[in-house]
């Protein structure tokens, strides 16, 4: 047993800890999930409030703080479940508050960038935040349609983790064109996809009525 293979099964141990006891404390879900956008929203002050002198301290305060909300993305499903408290409502609020999670970030670099009169880069955090809601909205829309579209490459804990990477180490820049490229990929890709399945059931189904009036 190596030193990683311990260390990952004390945080487990931690973390089942940790959600018993928040399951027996009766806290609701939801809360857990609300807490988690208010977490986001004082990252995003944080880069907001950064400028030339602070900017990579506020950034690196904003990383950390974004790290901390992820306990809150960890915990809430897991409580739900361990409370009996799962439910369809859980499910779709949790969606929406993490695209509200999302925007807060990105957000909070529009008004750094806008405070420092950088107007390509305003554009650039524009693009990001639009690119990124939108591989949420059409796997969303697409499974409405189709089933599932799991297809593409840049799911919230990618970008997550390179915000992260942004803030701790102040290289946002390239993180948002990252972010915006790779995110319009997927999107490209999701709507091929998208395209392609609906077409295979719509052939199917023609064919179907066919062969029934045959």
């Amino acid at each position: 047993m190596t030193w990683t293979s311990v260390f990952g099964r004390g945080c487990g141990v931690l973390l089942d800890a940790i959600v018993r006891w928040l399951a027996l404390a009766r806290i609701n879900p939801n809360v857990l999930t609300f807490m988690g956008l208010v977490v986001n929203i004082v990252a995003a002050f944080l880069f907001g409030y950064a400028n030339g002198d602070n900017q990579a301290r506020m950034f690196r305060y904003a990383g950390l703080v974004i790290i901390a909300s992820g306990f809150f993305d960890l915990v809430d499903g897991r409580v739900a479940r361990a409370s009996n408290r799962v439910s369809r409502f859980g499910a779709f609020f949790d969606s929406v508050v993490d695209r509200y999670s999302d925007a807060s970030q990105f957000l909070g670099l529009l008004v750094f960038y806008g405070r420092g009169a950088r107007f390509f880069y305003v554009v650039l955090a524009a693009v990001a935040m639009i690119s990124a809601i939108m591989v949420s909205y059409t796997r969303a829309r697409a499974e409405s349609l189709i089933g599932s579209c799991k297809v593409g490459f840049m799911e919230r804990p990618e970008r997550l983790v390179l915000v992260i990477i942004g803030a701790l180490f102040n290289v946002m820049a390239p993180v948002l064109w990252v972010i915006a490229v790779l995110s319009t990929i997927t999107v490209i890709h999701r709507v091929q996809y998208t395209w392609s399945r609906t077409r295979t059931i719509e052939g199917g189904a023609a064919q179907a009525e066919t062969i029934h009036a045959a």
